[in-house]
Formats: C-alpha cells, structure tokens, sequence
C-alpha cells in the first residue's frame, strides 16, 4: 500500500513554502510553552516544535540544493534553440548519468527506452518545443508503455502543457517533465 499525503495538509503546505515558515512555527512552539506552561512542562510543550523543525530544515536543504533561477532560465533557452539531435543526445547523456541503460525508439508515441534495476520507462519528447501540449500525444505515449510492457512513462516539454492533458496525465501516472526539472536534467550538458 502506498501511503500519499493530502496535497492541502499543514505539512504539505509547508513542504512547499519557504523554509523559514516552518521555523516561525518552531518560535511560535518555543514562545508559547515558555509563557503558557509551568517550568517543569517546558521542554514537552516545545517537543511539538520538532517536526516542523525537521520540514524547516528540509526545506532549507532543499532550496540551498535548487539550481540558480537565471541558470535554469538559461538551460531552457538553450534547449529550446537546439535541433532534435542535440536534444536527443544532452537527454540521452542525462539519463546515462543517472545510471539509466537508454534504448532509441522508433515511432512517435515515445522516443526512449529507459531501463533501470529492471524497471522500464518510456520517453516522450520529440514534441519540446511545441508551444501547447494536449492530450494526444500523452495518448499515443499510454498506448506504447501497454505495448511496450513498461513501468513508468514520462512526457518531455518546454511549452504549457493543457489543463485537460494534465488531468489525463494525473489519471494514466504520466510524470510531466518541464521547466525546472528538465533543466535540472539537462543543466550539466547543456
């Protein structure tokens, strides 16, 4: 069983917030056992304070590791003005990094065979640099990981992807890679 956490819950939130709110909260626990309890119940009332510390922590981790805005600005740039090839082959570089064995597809429902651990993944990025994505390519990818027998599938983009693609994505596990995550794919090769 996979256990998910409700995307509107106080941790969830502050899992994507900055780092310094979970560390308000923290003060807030601290002041608060210090003013409203007795002396000897002190250190209890501010045990409450430790998971938002580990979040707070976390999430500093978290965005000191995150690239450099102009940087993935300038990555995105970059592959937007390549041709097929040279995408194809920065993406093939990335993932070989990342210790994936990187297969060539034909057709165009998906672009790569990714195997890891004996787990396959489908690629889809031929379409990066289309200015709006709907949902018939994420179709045609669907169709090929049945075909294909494979695990996982994601689907490659610089443009917006559509509202109603989005949700089929959700619906069928198609992870969208765009904007900071592509770059942070590509950011060492391009």
């Amino acid at each position: 069983m996979k256990w998910k956490m409700s995307p509107n819950s106080l941790f969830a939130v502050l899992l994507r917030s900055p780092w310094w709110t979970s560390l308000l909260i923290v003060l807030v626990f601290v002041m608060a056992s210090v003013a409203l309890l007795p002396t000897e119940y002190r250190p209890f009332g501010m045990m409450g304070a430790f998971p938002f510390l580990g979040i707070g922590l976390y999430r500093a981790w978290q965005q000191w590791q995150a690239p450099n805005p102009a940087r993935v600005a300038q990555a995105l740039e970059r592959a937007g003005g390549m041709p097929w090839r040279d995408f194809s082959a920065v993406l093939q570089q990335a993932y070989k990094r990342q210790s994936f064995q990187v297969a060539v597809l034909p057709g165009p429902a998906a672009d790569f065979k990714l195997t890891l651990s004996g787990s396959t993944t489908l690629v889809s990025c031929k379409r990066w640099k289309a200015a709006a994505h709907g949902i018939e390519p994420l179709r045609e990818l669907v169709a090929a990981k049945q075909k294909h027998d494979a695990d996982f599938c994601s689907y490659i983009s610089l443009g917006a992807v559509s509202d109603q693609a989005r949700s089929f994505a959700k619906e069928n596990s198609i992870t969208l890679v765009s904007g900071q995550e592509l770059a942070v794919l590509i950011l060492s090769d391009v």
